[in-house]
C-alpha cells in the first residue's frame, strides 16, 4: 500500500502531540500510595518477599532475551488480516508496516479494549486474596502490560522479538508510570530512538528491570491496603488493573504511532 500523504501524517502527528501535552503528573493519591506499601512491606511474610524476588529476577531477563513474556504473533496477524481482508499467510510484518495509520489505529483500539477487559477480571480475582496475592497480582499485571505493548509494536510494523523493541517497550512502561518530569524525559529519548547509537544511550538510562518493577509495586500501595477488606479489595483490584492497562496500552498506541509517522515523514520529506 502507498503511504498516506504528508498532510494526513502531519494531522495524525498533531493529535499525538496534543495527547503528549495532556500527560500530567501522578495523582496525589498515587504518590501517597507508596506510603502504605512501605508499611505493608514490613509485615509481609518472608515467603512473599522470596516469591517477589523470584519474579523480579525473571522479569529482569526480558530486555536481554524476552524470556517467557514474548507473545505469540498469530492473534495479531489474524486481526490485521481480517482488517485488510487478506489471508493470514499472505501478511508479513513488512506489509503491516506499510498499512494506513487509520487501520493501525482501528486494530490497536480493538486490542486495547480486549486487554482492558482481561485486566478488569484479573484485578477483581486477585483482589479477593488480600496481601497474599501480591506475588501473583504484580507479575500477572506486568505480563499483561508487556503483552499489550508487544501487540502495539506488531500493529505498527515493528518486530517485538528484537532487543531494540524490548527496550522501546520498557520505555513505554516507564512512561505510563512516570511523573511529569519523567514523561518529558522519555518523550525526548523516544523522539530520536531510531537514530544511530540512540539504542545504546537508552540502554544506559535503564537501570535494570528493577526500576520499572518497583515503580509498579510502589504505585499499588493503596490497592494492597484495601485488598485486606472483602468486597472493597475486589472493586479496587478491578479498577486499578483496568486503569493501569488502559494507560499502558494508550502509551504504546501513541508512542508507536508517532514513531511510525515520523519514519514515514522522513521518507517523504526528510522530516
Amino acid at each position: 500500500m502507498l503511504p498516506e500523504k504528508a498532510l494526513q501524517l502531519h494531522h495524525e502527528l498533531q493529535k499525538i502531540e496534543e495527547w503528549e501535552q495532556e500527560q500530567k503528573d501522578l495523582w496525589f493519591w498515587e504518590k501517597l500510595g507508596r506510603i502504605p506499601f512501605a508499611i505493608l512491606d514490613k509485615i509481609t511474610p518472608q515467603l512473599i518477599h522470596n516469591l517477589i524476588g523470584k519474579f523480579l529476577d525473571e522479569l529482569g531477563s526480558y530486555i536481554q532475551t524476552g524470556g517467557q513474556y514474548l507473545i505469540h504473533e498469530k492473534n495479531v496477524y489474524t486481526q490485521l488480516a481480517k482488517a485488510v481482508n487478506v489471508p493470514v499467510s499472505d501478511l508479513t510484518l513488512q506489509d503491516i508496516a506499510s498499512l494506513p495509520i487509520s487501520l493501525m489505529n482501528q486494530v490497536s483500539e480493538q486490542l486495547k479494549k480486549s486487554h482492558i477487559d482481561i485486566a478488569t477480571v484479573q484485578g477483581a480475582t486477585t483482589g479477593i486474596g488480600g496481601v497474599f496475592t501480591l506475588a501473583i497480582d504484580i507479575p500477572a499485571l506486568l505480563g499483561l502490560s508487556l503483552k499489550v505493548l508487544q501487540e502495539m509494536a506488531m500493529v505498527h510494523g515493528y518486530p517485538p522479538h528484537e532487543k531494540k523493541e524490548r527496550i522501546f517497550i520498557v520505555k513505554c512502561l516507564q512512561f505510563s508510570s512516570a511523573d511529569f518530569v519523567g514523561k518529558q524525559s522519555i518523550l525526548k529519548d523516544l523522539s530520536s530512538f531510531d537514530e544511530p547509537n540512540m539504542e545504546r544511550e537508552v540502554i544506559s538510562q535503564i537501570h535494570g528491570w528493577r526500576e520499572v518493577f518497583e515503580n509498579y509495586r510502589d504505585n499499588y500501595g493503596w490497592k494492597k491496603l484495601f485488598q485486606m477488606i472483602p468486597i472493597i479489595g475486589i472493586l479496587f483490584g478491578a479498577w486499578i488493573n483496568r486503569s493501569t492497562i488502559e494507560e499502558v496500552a494508550a502509551a504504546g498506541q501513541m508512542l508507536y504511532r508517532k514513531r511510525r509517522i515520523l519514519q514515514r515523514l522522513s521518507t517523504i520529506e526528510g522530516y
